[in-house]
Formats: C-alpha cells, sequence, structure tokens
C-alpha cells in the first residue's frame, strides 16, 4: 500500500450501539475497497459500474453484513 491506511479504526471493534457498529462495518467495508484500489481517480471511475450494477450493490451490502456481524460478535451482541 502506498499510504498507511488503518483497516480498524481506532483499532477496536468495541462500540456502544448497534447503530455505532454499524457506521464502523460501512467505514471498514470502505477502507479494504481503498486498500485493495489506492488510486483514487480509478475508484473515481469504478462508481459509477458499480453503482448500476444490481449484483455488485448486494455484494456491497453482503460486505457490509459480514463486517457488521464481526462487530455485533466482538460487542458481545451488545448484552451485558
Amino acid at each position: 500500500m502506498s499510504e498507511n491506511i488503518q483497516l480498524i479504526p481506532g483499532n477496536t471493534l468495541l462500540t456502544a450501539t448497534p447503530e455505532e457498529g454499524r457506521a464502523l462495518a460501512m467505514k471498514m467495508s470502505r477502507l479494504i475497497i481503498k486498500a485493495t484500489q489506492p488510486d483514487a481517480t480509478i475508484r473515481e471511475k469504478l462508481r459509477p459500474v458499480y453503482a448500476e450494477d444490481a449484483a455488485m450493490l448486494i455484494a456491497i451490502g453482503q460486505t457490509v453484513a459480514l463486517e457488521f456481524a464481526t462487530i455485533a460478535a466482538a460487542n458481545n451482541y451488545w448484552r451485558k
């Protein structure tokens, strides 16, 4: 990677609420795309391609869901 990307913001999966966990999952999903394709110009060129492809949008949703499942487990599903 040409730049130092922190793939787990704040170096923790712990969040106070499920809503914060979901936001973290979305951020982590974006960061993995940035780490995989560090060139911002290329990412901008690709955005219209996946924005109009239902299968790619579903894949994005699945990626966020997987990250969220990991975060939820790390937070013991927000149960005390």
